[in-house]
């Protein structure tokens, strides 16, 4: 069958159309986004203001348009963080189903890590062992690990590269003391999850997936992403650390030039390799491999598994 997923992210709203039976591996057939960037949509009490709003039904029927116009039989549709934590996500929850007929799922981060988590398994198979899985969006940061396809241990931490960016680097370059103070801030928080990950062990395989870490990686000099999903791709933490430096003394426009830096996430990208290199540094991983399936995937994987079993 042809399954939509719509993804109400932090960042964007994006569609998936796959091609897709229990038991295989979906084939992308289309993918429509739209850039609302909702976790910078917030106002001073936390809700998403009526401009907001408007936006994102509007992008919401323009994706039910092109679903239906890709004959996809069913859309999955969901929501993250930025929706998850406005102050007003009931209400707009009710005005999208009222104006849409859409039904958003609102994810909970664990639900987020381990969904996430589940893509990547499927991605990497067992023989990878025990993972251990990273993933910057543009609201949160949700790590998972473990030896199934359920992870024995995730979390979310709210330390996506959309939010951080506007709550803590204003300046563009940046000032150097609020880089500093944001690194600060960054290791304090997921320092206070390592503990809860490093009594499982060491894992075999770590893996990143997310658009973040995906351009991290192709600045320090993994295959463009027009070589296919199947080429290996990794990110290693002795480039990243030379790398952070260099994107606080850019601006946003000097980013956006780097290879496979788009000008919609250059913003961000300083907040979301602060990120990166405080996860990998704390957890003590040296390499990632990146992982072409997230989240998206693992909702698709998810139901594709309820209608097996049914």
């Amino acid at each position: 069958m042809r399954l939509g997923v719509l993804d109400v992210g932090s960042n964007t709203v994006h569609l998936l159309v796959v091609d897709a039976h229990p038991g295989a591996c979906p084939l992308p057939a289309h993918s429509h986004k739209a850039e609302l960037r909702l976790a910078q949509l917030l106002d001073d009490d936390g809700a998403i203001g009526p401009h907001g709003v408007d936006r994102l039904v509007s992008v919401i029927e323009e994706a039910l348009q092109a679903a239906e116009d890709k004959g996809a039989e069913e859309v999955l549709p969901f929501a993250t963080s930025a929706v998850r934590e406005a102050r007003n996500a009931d209400d707009v929850l009710d005005r999208v189903r009222a104006e849409t007929g859409v039904e958003l799922q609102v994810l909970t981060g664990s639900e987020e890590a381990r969904l996430t988590f589940l893509a990547a398994r499927r991605w990497f198979g067992w023989s990878a062992g025990k993972l251990l899985v990273l993933d910057i969006g543009g609201g949160s940061l949700e790590v998972a690990y473990g030896i199934d396809e359920e992870p024995d241990a995730a979390a979310s931490l709210p330390l996506g590269a959309g939010r951080l960016t506007a709550g803590w680097l204003p300046g563009d370059p940046p000032a150097p003391d609020d880089v500093r103070a944001l690194r600060r801030h960054v290791r304090t928080e997921i320092a206070r999850t390592v503990g809860e990950f490093s009594r499982l062990g060491t894992p075999d395989h770590v893996v990143a997936t997310s658009k973040t870490f995906k351009q991290l990686a192709r600045i320090a000099g993994a295959a463009r992403s027009a070589e296919g999903p199947y080429v290996q791709r990794e990110l290693k933490r002795e480039s990243l650390e030379g790398w952070v430096p260099r994107l606080a003394a850019m601006t946003e426009q000097e980013r956006a030039e780097l290879p496979g830096v788009s000008e919609g996430r250059a913003g961000q990208l300083l907040a979301g390799a602060l990120v990166a290199e405080a996860a990998m540094d704390l957890f003590g991983v040296e390499r990632v491999e990146i992982c072409p399936w997230a989240l998206r995937e693992g909702v698709i994987l998810r139901r594709l598994d309820h209608m097996e079993s049914a």
